[in-house]
């Protein structure tokens, strides 16, 4: 299976046009690539820094919006199924959502569990479970950027029999890609981070944006890995079936190895 992620530095959107002009860049980098899975940044059409939630409301769309028929309609072109997030307006709700999408359709969604900043003056806290889902003859386990410092959460979808996990990302802290490889090896599960670069601004706040998007094999090999400027679209060949072992030893196995009744503290 051919995996990957692109890398790009999104225009923040004032409006439907500049969405367009993301999707259009995202095909750009997709022609003449040929994979299974590519894994694009966290609100890869809208841009990340709202100045205000009345401005994400302006943005948002609902499942069935632009941006969602976009993914589809390039998951169909290009015979590649994508991952990424947009901003879903449900009710007077917005959610950062994760869509994966194949063959023109919706294989599953995840709402944003773990707010980062200033998304919690934005955003509602994700009311779905973690899923994973088929693609491709693949478990895909789904998960959105700061959801990476929660341990929890890389576990959980290990469980639940995830072989690689798709992370997409608006990543501004530099350890972040170093801590997704623990995840690997934790769970013995491969992962997809895709990242985005650059810098936004709005008011006296101003984000960059660290890059170095990867892939990350089970036992913590990184397979590819960006720089912390750079768009590109990097896919590696990996065989999703190596996550199903778990075996650190011969007899030390990550996952049945584990003493649930001595991690009760974690479910107060």
């Amino acid at each position: 299976m051919r995996v990957g992620f692109l890398q790009f530095f999104p225009k923040f959107a004032l409006g439907e046009d500049d969405k367009t002009k993301n999707i259009e860049k995202i095909r750009g980098f997709l022609e003449g690539t040929k994979a299974d899975i590519i894994v694009l940044p966290e609100l890869f059409a809208t841009g990340y820094l709202f100045e205000s939630r009345d401005e994400l409301v302006r943005l948002a769309e609902t499942p069935d919006g632009p941006t969602v028929s976009a993914l589809k309609d390039l998951s169909k072109e290009f015979n590649t199924a994508l991952v990424g997030t947009v901003a879903e307006r449900a009710g007077d709700d917005i959610f950062n959502t994760c869509y994966a999408v194949s063959g023109g359709e919706v294989l599953g969604t995840y709402r944003k569990v773990h707010l980062f900043d200033r998304e919690k003056a934005m955003f509602a806290a994700g009311d779905t479970p973690f899923p994973v889902i088929d693609v491709k003859g693949a478990r895909v386990g789904l998960m959105i950027c700061f959801d990476w410092i929660f341990p929890e959460v890389a576990r959980v979808l290990a469980l639940e029999g995830a072989q690689i996990l798709c992370a997409p990302s608006n990543l501004v802290l530099p350890y972040c890609p170093a801590a997704m490889v623990t995840r690997c090896i934790e769970n013995h599960v491969f992962a997809v981070l895709a990242n985005r670069v650059g810098m936004e601004r709005t008011g006296d706040i101003e984000l960059e944006f660290v890059g170095m998007s990867e892939i990350v094999a089970p036992n913590g090999d990184i397979l590819a890995r960006a720089g912390r400027e750079e768009e590109m679209l990097q896919v590696a060949e990996i065989d999703p079936a190596d996550a199903d072992d778990k075996m650190v030893t011969s007899t030390n196995d990550v996952l049945a190895d584990r003493r649930p009744e001595f991690y009760r503290k974690l479910c107060e």
